[in-house]
């Protein structure tokens, strides 16, 4: 008898055993899968670290509901006033094996396209026609690894010469600032100089590769006589805006931009997509990519809304009168 509760003993010592046991793993396997869980890893092409576009792109996120830091991971690379550093960010991106990367300009489209055809691409704003440069298959089906949002510059340089025509009515001659080697710029020339036999306007051509050509452009345009001036959009533009609005200031030039930040930076007008809202949007196709969506099937969108935003001190200071039919059409003043 004696042995059978010596027997009744060690089995109920082993059942309470075993059910702790059962118990233990029950609370620490989750936990565990908890600490091994892989956080998703994006990365970040842009050229200028200030740009309110990332701001915006984080906004994006943070409205689908992640946090950055805890439920994903940012890795940030800006080429800042060097484009030609583009290629080597993206190579280094590429070797850290991110799971999606967000091209915040046609330049670091470019440098990603070249670096990777696996990892998944994000345009957050690519200034040429994807298709027509090659980058994607259709707007409808991109096929390859590259799809997101464009705001469609090439068709918006007829408006922003109207503009300008409406503005100043004795528009005759028009500089023009592009960067000829950038991604889309022959696109968006063709389409200037299509627009500028509509309106009868004589264009001047401002090549500028660098930084340091700036100030000779805007003395060109000067000797040139020119009524105003036309930046097109590209990344070493966008980084140098306060002193390209600042130069055409001192030289009294009214100038159209290709976003509202170069108006805000003091910059007379411009008329383009929405950027904030392009970049939260980008953040949308980020979050489609992650929960398994190929970008080979996610339509590139183009926007439907444009702003028209003019800067009444900026006008103040070059001593233009905006007439009123024109600051009637205006999205928003500066005054």
């Amino acid at each position: 008898m004696r042995a059978v509760r010596s027997l009744w003993s060690v089995v109920s010592i082993s059942v309470v055993c075993l059910t702790l046991s059962t118990m233990f793993l029950a609370v620490s396997l989750p936990a565990e899968a908890q600490q091994t869980r892989k956080i998703p890893r994006i990365g970040y092409l842009a050229g200028d670290p200030q740009a309110p576009s990332h701001a915006a792109f984080r906004q994006g996120l943070r409205d689908l509901g992640y946090v950055e830091g805890q439920t994903i991971l940012i890795e940030w690379r800006f080429a800042e006033d060097k484009p030609d550093r583009f290629p080597d960010l993206a190579a280094e991106l590429v070797r850290l094996k991110v799971d999606v990367v967000v091209a915040a300009n046609a330049a670091a489209v470019g440098a990603l396209k070249r670096a990777t055809t696996t990892i998944p691409i994000v345009m957050e704003s690519y200034g040429g026609d994807p298709v027509a440069d090659g980058i994607a298959a259709s707007f409808a089906r991109p096929g390859g690894n590259i799809t997101g949002v464009t705001p469609l510059d090439p068709e918006l340089i007829g408006k922003q010469m109207e503009l300008l025509k409406e503005t100043l009515p004795k528009l005759s001659r028009l500089a023009v600032m592009w960067k000829p080697d950038d991604s889309g710029a022959a696109l968006q020339w063709q389409q200037t100089r299509t627009a500028a036999t509509t309106f009868g306007i004589q264009l001047l051509s401002l090549e500028i590769r660098t930084s340091d050509e700036l100030d000779k452009a805007i003395e060109s345009a000067t000797r040139g006589r020119v009524d105003a001036l036309l930046a097109l959009r590209n990344p070493l533009f966008y980084v140098l805006r306060k002193r390209m609005v600042t130069l055409a200031e001192k030289s009294r030039l009214p100038g159209i931009y290709p976003s509202s930040e170069f108006v805000d930076a003091g910059g007379l007008m411009s008329y383009a997509a929405n950027n904030d809202a392009q970049y939260r949007r980008a953040a949308t196709f980020v979050d489609k990519i992650l929960k398994g969506t190929k970008p080979a099937d996610l339509p590139i969108e183009a926007p439907t809304k444009f702003e028209f935003v003019i800067n009444l001190k900026a006008a103040k200071q070059i001593g233009l009168a905006i007439p009123p039919n024109v600051l009637a059409r205006a999205d928003k003043v500066i005054r």
